[in-house]
């Protein structure tokens, strides 16, 4: 398929075929609704005058993806009240809240892309083939108060973390 782009990432040294188009910065960021831990309806399109930090995931119940979503948990503090951090996997909600509750995370919100899977195609995080096919990979968004993508990283190796520090630029960046 034309929106697939194999060998975008790799998951131990393996290639991974990713389904969606490669975002860039300065695009719009495709609208996308997803499960809070409540089992409500989050659209992205709701969070207007709100910058966004978008961290897709595999899983909280892996190594990295539960380091990476601590870390954002202590930054998302010094933020301000502009800026909001979004953890997106496909986790059931009910697990996404259990890992909360265990990691004492109440800084990030963490969303389920696992009814509507439009989070992962929207995005081109969807995995097409390999172990972990149907799981979302390992990147970072920043969307900015104007609903224009600001910061992509898409994770190279998928066990690997993201560069915290350049998505926290762009956010602070994008909240100035």
């Amino acid at each position: 398929m034309a929106d697939e782009r194999k060998g975008a990432v790799t998951l131990r040294g393996n290639p991974i075929t990713l389904g969606g188009p490669e975002l860039k910065p300065g695009q719009s960021a495709p609208d996308f609704t997803a499960l809070d831990n409540g089992l409500k309806p989050v659209k992205l399109s709701e969070a207007k005058g709100k910058v966004i930090i978008l961290s897709s995931v595999p899983s909280l119940d892996t190594p990295t993806c539960d380091t990476e979503t601590r870390r954002f948990n202590q930054e998302a503090a010094k933020l301000g009240s502009n800026v909001e951090i979004w953890t997106i996997s496909r986790d059931l909600p009910f697990a996404q809240k259990r890992w909360c509750g265990a990691a004492g995370v109440t800084s990030v919100k963490t969303l389920s892309d696992f009814r509507e899977r439009a989070f992962g195609p929207a995005y081109g995080v969807e995995i097409k083939d390999g172990p972990i096919a149907g799981l979302t990979a390992r990147a970072v968004f920043v969307v900015g108060q104007d609903g224009k993508v600001k910061h992509v990283e898409y994770v190279k190796e998928i066990g690997s973390e993201p560069n915290y520090d350049a998505a926290l630029a762009a956010a602070k960046s994008a909240a100035s």
